[in-house]
């Protein structure tokens, strides 16, 4: 995969069954998410409604003909004092991981945020999601915070991480 033929743009309606289809591939692998049951397109549809304002943009990455990824800003926590702080968020259809599409979304995403008047990003994420992690990393997230034992499943308990980055 040439990561030059990734075009990053502005989600739209259209885009929801493979946002939906990408995100449930992370719940139904397990551990990727802390939704444990496939969420619904109608679902995805107030999802999307919720992130239509100015500050709280989704992307998708579209690689040969289709959605291979996609990535979000949420305002952290809603309140005031907190205004230049975003959540980023951003998922790959399993298909086409280690293809430079996390990359590309999240630098896009980072680049978004910073002009859109944001600070500080975090990303929250488990302990298990080893790749997300190391992509964090390669961005200049670190470590901020970690709830122990926070997100149980059938299989066991796993820390929810707290990774940050300044702009």
């Amino acid at each position: 995969m040439d990561a030059d033929r990734i075009l990053i743009r502005q989600a739209d309606g259209s885009d929801l069954p493979a946002i939906r289809d990408i995100y449930n591939q992370a719940i139904l692998a397990g551990r990727h998410t802390c939704d444990t049951e496939p969420v619904s397109l109608e679902e995805r549809e107030r999802w999307f409604a919720s992130h239509r304002g100015p500050r709280t943009p989704v992307f998708v990455a579209v690689s040969d003909g289709g959605v291979a990824g996609y990535a979000y800003l949420t305002r952290y926590r809603g309140r005031s004092a907190l205004d230049g702080v975003a959540e980023v968020s951003y998922y790959v259809d399993f298909t086409r991981h280690r293809q430079g599409i996390g990359s590309r979304l999240l630098a896009y995403a980072m680049q978004t945020a910073g002009a859109l008047g944001y600070h500080t990003l975090v990303a929250i994420l488990l302990e298990t999601n080893g790749g997300s992690i190391a992509l964090l990393k390669r961005f200049g997230f670190s470590e901020w915070g970690r709830i122990p034992k926070a997100a149980r499943f059938p299989e066991g308990a796993y820390d929810h991480l707290y990774y940050g980055v300044t702009l």
